[in-house]
């Protein structure tokens, strides 16, 4: 304890320092501090416990020193922070002003050429685990100009699965903003994530569950979800969920299929996308695989959602219902021979007689979500309008079980509760002053305190 507070005092010193050459000594306490985390827990639960001023100290080393300390000084100084962050004290991190730091040293070594790819491993390792417990790490990357910087590695390293997989995490965390899906989308990142996902195979499965992830929380934006459309593939989608259905004869990949029903579900939230979907044959689709699933328990999380998907994709038909479609069969009792009526009527079985204006402001909404920078502040401010805050509303009405005309005959058994009692001495307000008897005589004796 003694020995991490002393080498924390002298790299605190050399902050202040401008000297260029205390740059060597800077990495040999560093690397000193980070031996001390690495092999003792006691350490590390005191560099993050309350008043202790560390991670302060580690990240103004990187800050203050981050062109003099060069590639082995980062390396140094993130392997530190990475033993730290885990949990809470990721959250700790993160409160100190650790995001904006990470993300201005991301946007400094990227300026390299070549990057330092261990470096470029391990700030973004740092940033998808303390990602989450930043609200606005997507606005943060975004007024920064790191948003863009994850997406080139990954364009220009898809065979380096060692730095491509930290990068993905990160896109993900950025990826559940609004603004950030769209902008990202106009860069390519669709089309990206395809060439990943796609064709099936059951090498680097982690890195494929991690590219599912983000597409799905891409293809949430509707901007990105009409691309995916456009470029066919939703059938892509369908195809890679039956390939993984039939060689995942074990089920040890459940969460790679679930990953892509959900990127399917996202996609049909728009009508272009359900209606890619009943073209691609999608219902019977994902019927027969989800007839298949039944009979394995742990498989439950793939059947409700492809029933979902199905519920959502199924056209919509207005009652009385005279085809096969429906389970009842409801007979008007006359029915026009021209109207409305008899047009529905005289629809094949498999229209959708219902229109679906779901998506007639889709330019409108694609707009706000470009424009609106509000988004990173719901997120602070989300209030839930099911929810009453009210206290009053809250409170349970007390109603008498009886008119107040049939109470009145227990009034003399309860005369206190109908007596006025307000002109009384015991309860006035301003008590009367005592007046002594005339008649009285002898003087009069005040008890003192403590007698009777």
């Amino acid at each position: 304890s003694s020995r991490t507070m002393s080498l924390l005092s002298q790299l605190e010193k050399i902050n202040l320092d401008s000297v260029l050459g205390e740059a060597d000594n800077a990495r040999y306490v560093t690397s000193k501090i980070l031996h001390l985390v690495q092999s003792q827990e006691k350490t590390r639960k005191e560099m993050t416990s309350k008043g202790c001023t560390g991670i302060e100290v580690i990240l103004s080393t990187l800050e203050v020193k981050s062109f003099n300390l060069c590639g082995y000084g980062y390396i140094v100084g993130f392997h530190f922070i990475l033993g730290l962050c885990g949990g809470r004290r990721a959250s700790v991190l993160v409160t100190k002003g650790g995001t904006q730091i990470l993300l201005q040293l991301l946007l400094t070594a990227s300026k390299d050429s070549p990057p330092n790819e261990e470096l470029m491993v391990l700030l973004h390792t740092l940033l998808a685990k303390i990602g989450p417990k930043d609200k606005k790490i997507g606005m943060k990357a975004r007024i920064n100009g790191a948003l863009n910087i994850s997406l080139n590695l990954v364009k220009q390293n898809l065979q380096n699965h060692k730095l491509v997989l930290p990068c993905l995490q990160v896109l993900r965390v950025y990826s559940t903003n609004s603004v950030n899906a769209v902008s990202l989308g106009k860069n390519g990142v669709v089309e990206l994530m395809f060439k990943i996902i796609g064709p099936f195979t059951k090498k680097n499965t982690s890195l494929i569950k991690v590219a599912l992830d983000t597409l799905a929380a891409l293809l949430k934006s509707k901007t990105n979800a009409r691309r995916a459309v456009d470029r066919g593939y939703v059938q892509v989608l369908l195809t890679i969920y039956v390939d993984w259905h039939r060689h995942d004869s074990r089920h040890r990949y459940m969460l790679i299929r679930k990953g892509v029903l959900q990127c399917i579900k996202s996609v049909t939230n728009i009508k272009l996308g359900r209606k890619a979907f009943i073209d691609a044959n999608g219902m019977k689709i994902l019927y027969n695989t989800s007839q298949e699933c039944l009979a394995v328990r742990t498989l439950d999380p793939l059947v409700n959602t492809s029933s979902l998907i199905m519920r959502k994709c199924f056209p919509k038909n207005r009652l009385p219902l005279p085809t096969i479609k429906s389970a009842f069969h409801f007979q008007l009792p006359v029915i026009p021979a021209s109207g409305p009526v008899a047009q529905l009527y005289s629809l094949p079985p498999d229209v959708d007689d219902v229109v679906d204006e779901s998506d007639d402001n889709d330019d409108a909404e694609t707009e706000s979500e470009i424009e609106t920078e509000n988004d990173d502040d719901k997120d602070q401010h989300f209030k839930n309008d099911d929810i009453e805050t009210d206290i009053n509303k809250l409170k349970p009405r007390q109603e008498l079980g009886r008119p107040i005309e049939e109470l009145k005959m227990y009034e003399q058994f309860f005369p206190e509760l109908s007596e006025n009692f307000q002109e009384c001495d015991l309860v006035s307000k301003e008590p009367k002053p005592f007046v002594p008897d005339a008649n009285l005589s002898g003087p009069i004796v005040v008890p003192t305190a403590g007698e009777e």
